[in-house]
């Protein structure tokens, strides 16, 4: 329904223009992504040939090519090298492509130009300066952020962690979230809240409460996803449609990095599909820089081709030039690329929720959460492999 769904219709009957002969059905599914997934292995794990095309979560790609329900991109679409690292990386299991990265979401940092010209240079400076002009500005909030627990907190961890210079898995799969990066991470979320940074009203919020805060002018600085960027800019809804800036969440010590959790979509075919190759063409198409462009104007998507960031194909689409859009996208980083990645995520979650509501230190819940990692990996025998075979993050 909406803006994407007439997009995608008028693509689609471009390219049936294109395909004598061939007509494509568009099926509705979910909005929400939890229940997209079940819709989705339901459908998979019964063998059904269609849906053809799937749209998959970037974080479900390895679990449904482990499980064989998706095929592999033949040799035309696995050699396109136009695209973002990361998301490459999140499309790839065991050194094959299954699927093509169509859109990316990133987390991004906003903050209130008319307190601060610049953010912080590192996370720890942007929860000291989120309660000095919290205090100053006689607002509620400081630094607002995803803290429930649902998967929007485990993109807070990849941001934090990737800040650190840590990892939950290495490139051969093993766990090594409990590194030096990743206590730095475990103590700078427990910091945030101890520190008054981030309100304990936070843990229960998700991406709405927390826009909505910082668009009634409450707050210093949000960390959040670009989509936000244009309710913020409504005079008529936002007190702070003139008074904010977005860019990404700093790194905090030597060997960290500016830091934005990968979001976003890609396509795969059915591995039972009756018609594979017309699945592709439309995979092919859909994906190719013309569609993308427009998906970007329309929609303000952000296409992972470096290339359409070059020229004038975007002109106009975002807030920013697409050069210093490409430049945040650039500091992308996927969540852990694994078939279990959403047993993975439900522990973290757990372990990072108990961080922050007190009820676990941060050594404490960094090694409880690590080794919870291991045997639900150990379990699924899914230990370390050759990196050339697997592809961790």
């Amino acid at each position: 329904m909406g803006a994407e769904a007439d997009l995608l219709r008028r693509q689609v009957a471009r390219f049936e223009a294109g395909h004598p002969g061939l007509r494509v059905e568009l099926r509705p599914t979910p909005d929400s992504a939890d229940r997209r997934h079940q819709l989705f292995v339901q459908w998979l794990a019964a063998f059904a040939p269609d849906p053809d095309v799937l749209q998959l979560d970037v974080i479900w790609v390895p679990e449904f090519a482990a499980a064989g329900w998706i095929a592999p991109l033949p040799d035309a679409l696995a050699s396109d090298t136009d695209q973002l690292p990361e998301a490459l990386r999140s499309a790839t299991w065991r050194g094959r492509r299954f699927a093509v990265p169509w859109f990316v979401d990133i987390g991004v940092l906003y903050w209130r130009t008319d307190l601060l010209p610049r953010p912080p240079a590192t996370l720890s400076e942007l929860h000291r300066r989120a309660v000095e002009l919290r205090d100053e500005a006689g607002l509620r909030y400081g630094l607002v952020w995803q803290g429930a627990r649902y998967e929007g907190l485990v993109t807070v961890f990849v941001e934090y962690l990737g800040a650190c210079g840590g990892r939950v898995l290495d490139d051969a799969g093993r766990v090594v979230l409990d590194g030096p990066g990743g206590l730095c991470a475990f103590r700078l979320l427990r910091e945030a809240i101890d520190s008054g940074a981030v309100p304990t009203e936070a843990l229960a919020w998700r991406e709405e409460p927390v826009r909505l805060a910082f668009q009634a002018g409450q707050a210093v600085f949000m960390r959040n996803w670009p989509y936000a960027a244009a309710l913020l800019r409504d005079p008529k809804e936002s007190r702070v449609a003139d008074r904010f800036a977005v860019g990404t969440v700093p790194r905090e010590r030597p060997g960290g990095r500016p830091t934005a959790a990968l979001g976003g979509a890609s396509l795969a075919v059915n591995a039972r599909s009756d018609v594979p190759a017309a699945a592709f063409e439309l995979v092919a198409f859909l994906t190719a820089p013309e569609q993308m462009a427009e998906r970007a104007r329309v929609l303000g998507h952000l296409p992972p081709r470096p290339s359409l960031y070059r020229g004038d194909h975007l002109a106009g689409a975002f807030d920013a030039p697409p050069e210093a859009v490409l430049a945040r996208i650039r500091a992308a980083r996927s969540r852990p690329v694994t078939p279990l990645y959403s047993e993975l995520s439900r522990a973290l979650q757990t372990h990072l929720h108990r961080l922050l509501s007190g009820q676990a230190d941060p050594e404490e819940a960094l090694d409880r959460a690590a080794a919870e990692l291991r045997r639900i990996l150990r379990r699924a025998g899914l230990g370390a492999r050759p990196a050339a075979e697997l592809q961790g993050g």
